[in-house]
């Protein structure tokens, strides 16, 4: 059963526009825990609009699932940030800077070398790395030797597409996913996954063994509650 890795990001957002610490933000991440989720994501970038910097910190104290931190690499307090906290997992996205969402994966024919640096950096610390990429064989082939254990297979196209043919929205995922395992990567995925469209991505990618899923997550929280989604999303990869 691939596991659930919570984004608590909007959470953050939730908090910053009021100020103060309400919804308290390490409480989310722990009741999520408490709920059944197996890991806690956050993606701080620069401006710090939804995770702070300290949250990386307060969050890593506590923390007793598996923590992954998403970020741009070639922020250099990204890196500082990570390699202070050592979390379980690290995944690299390249995003620009002042960026709403991330929105595309690496070219990791075109970033080969930098990504073998970072990444050699990262795994020399003991932090398992997850490169995120478009489902596209040769991306996929260049990740294999960059060094990375798991790539994150970017989801938004096959959630778009999902509603009008899910059969081709799942194709290229389906094929990446083979290439991905042939070449002994883990695989993730991420992004615009929901109640909706999880359980038939779970069912094509055998191999899945990590979502990671924050924005639909906390909007159906809303009307359905924090435990009653958690455990709605976990029966979704079952």
């Amino acid at each position: 059963m691939p596991h659930l890795s919570v984004n608590i990001n909007k959470i953050a957002t939730l908090r910053n526009s009021r100020g103060g610490n309400n919804p308290n933000l390490v409480k989310v991440a722990l009741d999520c825990e408490r709920f059944g989720a197996q890991g806690i994501t956050v993606h701080p970038r620069p401006d710090e609009r939804h995770i702070r910097y300290q949250d990386v910190f307060d969050l890593k104290a506590v923390i007793k699932t598996e923590f992954n931190i998403e970020g741009n690499p070639t922020e250099k307090k990204f890196v500082e940030l990570v390699l202070a906290n050592k979390p379980a997992q690290v995944t690299l996205v390249p995003d620009a800077e002042g960026q709403l969402t991330s929105n595309h994966g690496w070219d990791t024919i075109k970033h080969q070398d930098y990504l073998k640096d970072i990444i050699a950096e990262f795994k020399s610390a003991g932090i398992r790395v997850s490169i995120f990429v478009d489902p596209l064989a040769q991306m996929i082939a260049a990740a294999a030797t960059t060094g990375t254990d798991r790539i994150e297979l970017y989801t938004e196209a096959y959630a778009s597409h999902y509603p009008s043919d899910k059969e081709a929205a799942i194709k290229p995922y389906v094929e990446a996913a083979n290439v991905a395992s042939s070449l002994g990567l883990g695989i993730n995925a991420g992004h615009d996954l929901d109640l909706h469209n999880l359980k038939y991505f779970a069912q094509q990618i055998p191999e899945l063994l990590e979502v990671s899923i924050g924005h639909a997550l906390i909007s159906d929280a809303l009307y359905l509650g924090l435990e009653n989604t958690v455990q709605m999303y976990l029966r979704q990869l079952k």
